[in-house]
């Protein structure tokens, strides 16, 4: 059966940026594809919260900061280990800006992160060190929101750990699975799913949304 959202409902809408798009530095196949039903969905949600990847020059999360390592490989930082991307939504660079077509009026709050240079940040929550929080989790128990869904890029990185945090913190969470895409960089789609699972994020599909 279709539900509506309710006041406690918040959709979360993750990195929608052209660098995530084809024909950006960090593609996620299709990623631009999810666009017109996110768009959909938001019109859906009295309340939604974007987030944006936002990395200083030379951030350490790339690999052009790492002599001799290249993009997809894996080095070990002061937070743990870390993979290394191309250089990405880089802050005030075209790669960085939200995909043209999403409509970005209903943004209640837009959250930055990634943008300390020696730190990722995958979660809309923590940064990669778990430990060092964006406010996210106090904008929204302020806002006395219970169940944060989930869309955007990618499914298996920054949508992931934004759900399991989400659970962490003490939310229900719910990715919209038609609504994402995934790198799927060395099984990490399947891996992720699993993940989602046994911290208890459930799924649905926009379909299940009522119009």
């Amino acid at each position: 059966m279709p539900f509506r959202p309710s006041e406690q409902d918040v959709l979360l809408v993750v990195d929608v940026q052209n660098d995530f798009c084809p024909g950006g530095a960090l593609p996620v196949p299709e990623g631009d594809r999810i666009v017109p039903l996110v768009n959909r969905l938001a019109g859906q949600f009295a309340h939604v919260v974007f987030t944006q990847d936002w990395h200083s020059p030379r951030h350490a999360s790339f690999a052009s900061a790492h002599k001799g390592k290249q993009p997809f490989e894996t080095t070990a930082l002061p937070y743990g280990d870390q993979v290394l991307w191309p250089d990405h939504c880089v802050q005030g660079t075209t790669g960085a800006e939200f995909h043209r077509d999403l409509d970005r009026t209903c943004a209640e709050m837009i959250v930055r992160k990634g943008f300390r240079p020696g730190i990722d940040s995958y979660s809309a929550f923590y940064e990669n060190d778990q430990r060092t929080r964006t406010g996210l989790t106090g904008y929204l128990r302020d806002r006395g929101f219970q169940h944060v869904y989930l869309c955007g890029l990618a499914y298996d990185f920054c949508v992931k750990w934004s759900a399991l945090d989400a659970r962490r913190e003490g939310f229900e969470a719910t990715v919209i699975e038609d609504a994402t895409r995934a790198i799927d960089l060395n099984g990490s789609a399947a891996a992720a799913r699993t993940e989602l699972a046994a911290a208890g994020v459930t799924t649905t599909t926009s379909a299940r949304l009522a119009r």
